[in-house]
């Protein structure tokens, strides 16, 4: 199982969408406060759609109650300033992708120390930055990816229509 990480989440409908994404990949969620936002609002809610049973979710009052409270973990730090890119480590199963506020992104002290595990994202350099909830989906389906997609779904079906292989 994987771990998403997000320090400080500012946006609800960002956090409903990595809510989503971790439900249907069976992956657990740690949410690191302050927050952006009410954990009840309707924005929240609604961006994760009806998939919020599913979801095996965390609260932490700060970056150093996550850290006590999970003293084993295995971090991976998401940011545009790595030299890093995000499909170079071997994530171990049970790894923890670390993602940053919207705006600020995650504190340099943190990132400096903790250089060799942040990755990043490739893109233009006249760009900042991606959405934060399309940054965890690339970066948490690398990880699933390496590990062979373990406990999911790889192959649908269509509903009315038969496909006759030859």
């Amino acid at each position: 199982m994987m771990n998403i990480v997000l320090l400080e989440p500012e946006i609800p409908q960002n956090t409903g969408n990595i809510s989503r994404t971790c439900a249907a990949t069976g992956t657990r969620l740690h949410l690191i406060r302050p927050f952006g936002f009410e954990i009840t609002d309707a924005r929240l809610k609604r961006a994760g759609l009806d998939y919020w049973h599913l979801l095996d979710i965390s609260y932490y009052d700060n970056w150093q109650d996550f850290c006590d409270k999970n003293p084993d973990a295995v971090c991976y730090f998401a940011s545009t300033k790595a030299k890093h890119r995000y499909d170079e480590p071997q994530y171990p199963d049970n790894a923890y992708l670390v993602f940053g506020k919207e705006t600020k992104g995650i504190p340099e002290e943190l990132l400096a120390a903790n250089y060799d595990t942040t990755v990043r994202i490739p893109m233009r350099a006249e760009a900042r930055s991606l959405n934060l909830s399309n940054s965890v989906a690339v970066v948490l389906f690398e990880a699933l990816r390496q590990q062979g997609f373990p406990h999911l779904k790889e192959e649908g079906q269509l509903t009315t229509i038969t496909v006759t292989e030859e």
